[in-house]
């Protein structure tokens, strides 16, 4: 009887281990595979950005790049200083209007986990001008 308690007393602790490492790999997602964005200026900052990288992610925009959220104009500085290294997709679920529209699954440590959308628009020079993001349902 001892033998068998012990034994599902280490199975619950291992159990335990390991969903606690599920849930650190899932937190940490940031190489997660980007290879369905297929237009080479939004996979380089969707990359960035799943990296926690700040400097190739603003590289990626224009000097004077827009930024919405929701639909509400907003400041991408603040956004890039405040969401950088804190914020990443979880997964990649559909990639539309020839590369520049990702949905999917996001975390964000300050507002959790929802369903996103990140829509660039790029100019000639192949910079960002424009970036909607926004909860998504689809």
């Amino acid at each position: 009887m001892r033998l068998l308690i012990f034994l599902c007393f280490a199975g619950l602790c291992f159990m335990e281990k390991v969903s606690a490492q599920q849930l650190t790999s899932t937190k940490n997602q940031t190489n997660m595979n980007t290879d369905k964005i297929t237009d080479p200026v939004v996979k380089a900052a969707i990359d960035a950005l799943q990296k926690g990288d700040g400097k190739a992610w603003s590289s990626a925009f224009a000097a004077n790049a827009s930024f919405y959220d929701d639909g509400n104009k907003r400041d991408l500085a603040a956004f890039n200083k405040n969401a950088i290294g804190h914020e990443r997709f979880t997964s990649i679920d559909k990639v539309e209007h020839n590369g520049t529209a990702v949905y999917g699954n996001f975390h964000s440590d300050q507002w959790g986990d929802f369903k996103t959308y990140f829509r660039f628009t790029i100019d000639n020079t192949g910079k960002i001008t424009k970036l909607e993001i926004g909860q998504a349902s689809y």
